[in-house]
């Protein structure tokens, strides 16, 4: 049986954070009540040490588990794949379904069950659980490298759609500005986009391009062209310029949910709140240029149903045209 210990190192922004709670916040499959008990079986140390729920931790400590036994929660397994080259390949995902493992998620994840099929494979970009869309896989290391190098560079053209609440403003909207840590938010992990530098050090300078695709008044449906490559740069960016996305339990329309849901606590109003399951953002498009034989790259991902639906004549109509 493959052994499954993995470990992490705490930042800065960890300083005097209670062990469960990290752990709840950054892997969200278990609840509270279900990392305590995993602390106490013994399957968690802090730089080699066994240690209580409540240990505080520090810059520097190095956490590890063992998730070996661990059921692995039930994922979306759909994948289809969208482009076949010689060196690469791209696959289309699901909605709820991890790209790599990580935590808890080993075999229910898209490169484990491709790997079934393609041999080994190294994932090149990489998309949150929730998030649907386009992954790009190379068969090599090579090849992964000089494709990781193009993402790197913003060498690769990528466009989300997403679904919001309200009605987007018609046009192109450019948001410049920063990415740094919501302090007004209960949940650490979260970040908040500003238009000034709030100057802290976790702030990143960051860039994306919206325009509404369609819109019924409650909801609206807006391409995404992010012009860097920031940890939730389009969730944040549409949460604080007062559009949350629909389906997100971070960055939707109530921060709390996230904390319920980790606690295996949501309630059937956070549900309707959501309106949808999971996280309305889809990878929709991927465009570059190969390096070494210059074949032009263009691929297409089919947004999920439960997002279109929103927008269909029966769910109160839309505007069909681009505004």
């Amino acid at each position: 049986m493959q052994e499954r210990t993995i470990s992490t190192i705490a930042g800065p922004e960890l300083e005097g954070v209670r062990l469960d709670h990290f752990l709840t916040e950054r892997f969200t499959y278990q609840s509270r009540t279900g990392w305590q008990s995993t602390i106490r079986e013994g399957r968690i140390s802090v730089n080699g040490i066994r240690v209580r729920a409540s240990r505080r931790l520090h810059a520097g400590d190095v956490i590890t588990f063992d998730v070996q036994g661990i059921a692995e929660p039930e994922v979306d397994p759909t994948y289809s794949v969208v482009l076949d080259r010689p060196g690469f390949l791209v696959a289309s995902k699901s909605g709820c379904l991890p790209v790599h493992p990580s935590g808890c998620y080993f075999r229910n994840t898209l490169l484990m069950l491709m790997k079934e099929r393609y041999g080994e494979l190294f994932v090149v970009n990489r998309l949150d659980r929730e998030t649907s869309g386009l992954v790009v896989l190379a068969k090599d290391a090579e090849t992964a490298g000089i494709l990781s190098g193009l993402f790197a560079s913003r060498q690769v053209e990528k466009t989300y759609l997403a679904a919001v609440f309200g009605a987007f403003p018609p046009g192109t909207v450019v948001k410049n500005g920063w990415l740094s840590s919501d302090p007004e938010s209960p949940v650490r992990k979260k970040r908040r986009f500003t238009e000034t530098d709030p100057g802290t050090e976790d702030t990143e300078p960051c860039s994306t391009e919206f325009a509404r695709l369609k819109t019924n008044g409650r909801f609206s449906l807006v391409e995404c062209r992010p012009h860097t490559g920031r940890l939730h740069q389009i969730r944040a960016t549409l949460f604080s310029c007062g559009f949350p996305l629909l389906g997100d339990k971070l960055y939707g329309p109530d921060d709390t949910i996230f904390l319920r849901f980790t606690e295996d606590a949501m309630t059937d109003a956070d549900r309707a709140a959501l309106v949808l399951p999971t996280q309305a953002l889809h990878a929709w498009r991927l465009k570059f240029t190969m390096p070494g034989t210059d074949e032009a790259v263009e691929c297409e991902s089919a947004p999920p149903v439960a997002m279109t639906d929103l927008f269909a004549p029966d769910a109160g109509g839309f505007l069909a045209e681009k505004a």
